[in-house]
């Protein structure tokens, strides 16, 4: 019996790990090695281990169906064409799928787009049991570029990524690991300093500079965006954005959540239970807003406050008021809030990733100090969560859009009481508290989200010369 893998003059290839379900190639024996089509060529990694990712379009007559792909580069090589020409290309290596076989073959990367064929199929990837039938077409099956069609609802293909973390603190304790965890898992990580960053608004060719040079597409952006860089830092990703990249969370996200009032509302809105707040623009209602919270003590907060600065506890009402006014006469924007006294200086903070809590922690002030920060003093320790709990921080975090957050709640005596949500919440806390690789999830979860299909960008028109009016027939 013939054991012979046979191959006709054409074959339908698929490549797994590209993310390309069908390619139409041609079978030339005469070729020694293999050619992929691709574009935008860009290599980003280590020198000694570099990666390589390239556009490619699978669909002759659909330029604007673009796949985004990437894989470890294993060689560049000067290659020889049919016509005589030279080129230096980059050559990877991943597996290949005709009928039911799958081998892996080395592809030399070209832009083949006047070529009928997206790939040629070099004698180099064929082996010794396998026959080419010149007078056969697509011996393995016939696919179908129909495979396309629903190609952004697929699921994301595991590659290799070029991931940038927004962060004017790279040797910080979350930055660092968010770096070590996607380089452990075949990433390539660029730090960039959000403050350095110039946007050129083009509605053909979005770009972000960097010191004066252009930085390149980015398969996903983690931000790290400091509270002093909030506005700046939501440009600057709005910028990726536009540039097909991955944001981890979306800038409204964060701008909703550093947004102390309007986080608040949203929470109200969606009947999430918090402490009572209360905001006034006009002096005359100090007395109102102390009363409005239930009276002394209170607290009173700065809007852009972070890490617990800028959060004041006020034990009586002459002590409110004195405070209040104080915070008026900086013309500062504050609000304030009951005081949960049962809660004994801790909150709990949730760490969500995905709409799931992957890590708890519970945070405690020292003695006399009302406020439970890590940065302030506090400790934490391991916590178990109630189902109340684990859902007031879910709805919170999904309330604001956030895909990664920080929720802190306060243990009341009437249940649950979402604090603070935060959109680029610390590792180093829970981490070290609950013994989790938060941040290895957050990578997978970036993994699971990155789209390996991206649509064109607008086409910049052509200038039409004015044509000259015509002249009057008229005498």
């Amino acid at each position: 019996m013939d054991k012979t893998f046979q191959l006709g003059w054409e074959e339908w290839a698929a490549f797994p790990k590209l993310g390309l379900p069908a390619v139409r190639a041609k079978v030339d024996t005469g070729a020694r090695t293999s050619a992929l089509h691709a574009v935008s060529v860009e290599p980003f990694g280590p020198l000694d281990k570099p990666q390589v990712r390239f556009i490619m379009h699978p669909v002759p007559d659909k330029p604007e169906i673009e796949v985004v792909c990437s894989a470890p580069a294993v060689d560049r090589r000067e290659v020889t064409s049919s016509n005589g020409e030279r080129e230096l290309r980059w050559v990877i290596e991943t597996p290949m799928k005709i009928g039911d076989r799958t081998w892996p073959v080395e592809l030399t990367l070209t832009n083949r787009e006047s070529m009928t064929y997206r790939m040629l199929l070099g004698r180099q990837a064929i082996g010794e049991d396998m026959t080419v039938s010149p007078g056969q077409s697509c011996a393995q099956g016939v696919l179908d570029y129909e495979l396309y069609k629903d190609f952004p609802r697929r699921r994301p293909v595991k590659r290799p990524l070029r991931v940038a973390i927004l962060t004017r603190e790279p040797g910080n304790y979350s930055s660092q690991r968010l770096k070590d965890a996607a380089e452990t898992r075949g990433h390539v990580v660029e730090m960039i300093n959000t403050a350095r960053c110039t946007l050129a608004l083009d509605a053909a060719d979005p770009r972000v500079f960097y010191d004066g040079k252009p930085l390149p597409a980015y398969d996903a952006i983690i931000p790290r965006i400091g509270a002093s860089m909030t506005g700046y830092g939501m440009a600057v990703l709005r910028q990726f954005t536009m540039m097909g990249a991955y944001c981890l969370n979306s800038a409204e996200a964060i701008g909703a959540s550093r947004d102390k009032l309007y986080a608040h509302q949203v929470l109200a809105r969606e009947g999430i239970a918090m402490p009572v707040t209360a905001f006034a623009h006009s002096p005359k209602d100090t007395k109102n807003l102390i009363a409005h919270v239930g009276g002394a003590p209170l607290v009173v907060k700065l809007l852009q406050s972070t890490q617990g600065r800028g959060v004041v506890l006020a034990e009586t009402k002459k002590a409110a008021e004195s405070v209040i006014d104080a915070f008026r006469g900086l013309e500062a924007n504050f609000i304030v809030q009951e005081f949960v006294k049962e809660a004994g200086g801790a909150d709990i903070r949730c760490f969500i990733v995905g709409g799931k809590v992957v890590a708890t922690m519970m945070r405690q002030g020292e003695a006399g100090e009302f406020r439970s920060n890590l940065h302030r003093g506090g400790s934490a320790t391991k916590v178990r969560v109630s189902r109340d709990e684990r859902t007031a921080a879910l709805r919170a975090a999904k309330a604001l859009g956030l895909s990664v957050a920080g929720v802190d709640l306060l243990r009341s005596s009437v249940g649950p009481k979402i604090l603070e949500v935060n959109s680029s919440p610390g590792l180093e806390g829970v981490e070290r508290t609950s013994g989790k690789d938060v941040a290895g999830m957050i990578v997978e979860y970036i993994e699971d989200h990155v789209r390996p299909v991206a649509r064109k960008t607008v086409r910049r028109k052509k200038a039409v010369a004015a044509k000259p009016a015509p002249q009057s027939s008229e005498t």
